[in-house]
């Protein structure tokens, strides 16, 4: 689906890959609702592209609801839909050692966001036959973020879930992209764009969003702005104790160089 012309809402927006892919779909000629928690976030990057901004917590099927209509009484029937809104925290100490509150947090953002949307979004676009919805996932989603157990979990789950979407209604004419980026210069990491020059692993958040894009336009299911992701996730899946020693031996040289599991420095270890 192309973005000309079409009717776009990104969650998470306010900035970082939100933001990127905001202010790109803009300059593809997308009437775009920039949509974050942070509304006084969200109104900044919607003046800056043209579009219309709209606070939500993804938390809340009510408020995903009703940024949907907001979102359709000015730009018309949402055609794009990218669920973007994510958050990161690391484990305290053992893999199941952060609180339920925690795990629920991760699992509403990462995947009840996505499913609300979906289930406000799908009778229209079945009904049309086209729509276009983006699961911003990652790749701990196919491989495993060492020291987030929560983050890892939720999204195997958020990839899980985009591939029902995809196999039940691609016969209703209906896109589904999953996206699976590594690591990227965003405020989640605390990390800028001049980070990322000095690393190649390490993407910033307008690498990304260019490589979403175009993947929507060209109708790809799985979105990888690191390519080497799917190497890593075919060794995975060819020999998966080996995948696990070596993701140890991945835990065991951070902990080594590091002295800790801190998620903003394994850029520098891949």
């Amino acid at each position: 689906m192309k973005f000309e012309g079409s009717s776009v809402v990104v969650t998470g927006a306010g900035s970082g890959i939100g933001a990127a892919i905001a202010r790109l779909a803009a300059e593809r000629g997308a009437r775009v609702c920039v949509s974050d928690l942070d509304g006084a976030k969200a109104n900044t990057v919607a003046q800056e592209i043209g579009g219309m901004a709209v606070a939500c917590d993804v938390r809340d099927e009510a408020q995903v609801k009703s940024l949907i209509a907001k979102a359709s009484q000015t730009h018309g029937d949402v055609d794009i839909y990218v669920s973007n809104a994510g958050l990161g925290g690391a484990d305290p100490s053992h893999a199941a050692s952060q609180s339920d509150a925690h795990w629920e947090l991760n699992w509403q953002v990462h995947v009840m966001s996505h499913v609300y949307a979906a289930r406000a979004l799908l009778p229209q676009m079945i009904n049309r036959k086209s729509g276009h919805l983006v699961n911003v996932a990652s790749a701990a989603g196919l491989l495993n973020q060492i020291g987030d157990a929560a983050y890892s979990a939720t999204k195997h789950a958020a990839v899980s879930f985009a591939e029902s979407l995809a196999i039940t209604h691609g016969v209703d004419g209906i896109g589904v992209s999953v996206v699976c980026p590594q690591y990227v210069a965003t405020p989640l990491l605390g990390l800028s764009d001049a980070d990322a020059a000095t690393q190649g692993s390490l993407l910033t958040a307008d690498d990304v969003a260019l490589v979403v894009v175009d993947g929507v336009e060209a109708g790809r299911f799985l979105i990888l702005s690191h390519p080497e992701v799917q190497t890593y996730a075919v060794h995975r899946a060819t020999d998966h104790d080996r995948w696990v020693t070596g993701m140890q031996m991945l835990r065991a040289k951070a902990m080594d160089r590091f002295g800790g599991i801190q998620v903003e420095n394994f850029y520098k270890l891949v």
